[in-house]
């Protein structure tokens, strides 16, 4: 597995990034047969440290975890075992779903749009026809994006290993165009334009 460490201004001593290539070989050797590639971040904010992990294992599986503590080690340990947490709770799907990919078509191409909210200071218009006349905002960023096709329990599956707060995906049984999202209660929603028939 491709192991990333870094730091946005922290230094990081040898043995912390020693640390952390051996215990995510541990978690994802528990968990994949094989994981392709793991970036973690180290920031210092205000008082404490913290650490963002972003585990790519496979085909359209991602997994995401973030921790705080005193010191780097406290806020690896955080967050790593927020990503076990979670392989823990999903391990029986996580397995299943890694077994079916073959049987899966390739996921759909998309883009993925980050746009900032336009200040309301009366700036100068945008051009009529644009994407942001269109939301009001400007693009931040463009990245690929892929929309598979998956069940309501995949989705939401990913969707928590990921931490992401929503997700669109092709419904399998359906093959329309899903969304599940995260609810500000903490319960999960999902949009299903095939319901209204």
């Amino acid at each position: 597995m491709q192991i990333t460490v870094s730091g946005k201004q922290v230094d990081l001593s040898d043995a912390l990034r020693s640390r952390v290539a051996e215990h995510l070989e541990t978690i994802a050797g528990k968990y994949f047969d094989h994981a392709l590639e793991a970036h973690v971040t180290f920031s210092r904010a205000r008082s404490f440290f913290t650490c963002d992990i972003n585990l790519h294992a496979g085909r359209g599986l991602t997994l995401r975890g973030e921790g705080e503590a005193a010191d780097a080690h406290g806020a690896f340990d955080d967050a790593s075992e927020h990503i076990a947490k979670r392989l823990r709770r999903y391990r029986r799907r996580v397995n299943e779903h890694a077994r079916d990919l073959a049987n899966r078509s390739r996921p759909e191409a998309a883009r993925q749009y980050i746009l900032r909210q336009q200040e309301e200071d009366g700036g100068a218009e945008p051009a009529s026809g644009s994407i942001e006349a269109l939301t009001y905002a400007t693009v931040v960023a463009e990245v690929p994006a892929e929309i598979s096709r998956l069940s309501v329990g995949e989705a939401v599956m990913r969707m928590d290993l990921a931490d992401q707060s929503v997700m669109m995906f092709r419904n399998s049984s359906t093959g329309e165009l899903n969304v599940v999202y995260r609810r500000s209660d903490g319960h999960i929603g999902w949009i299903d334009p095939n319901g209204s028939k």
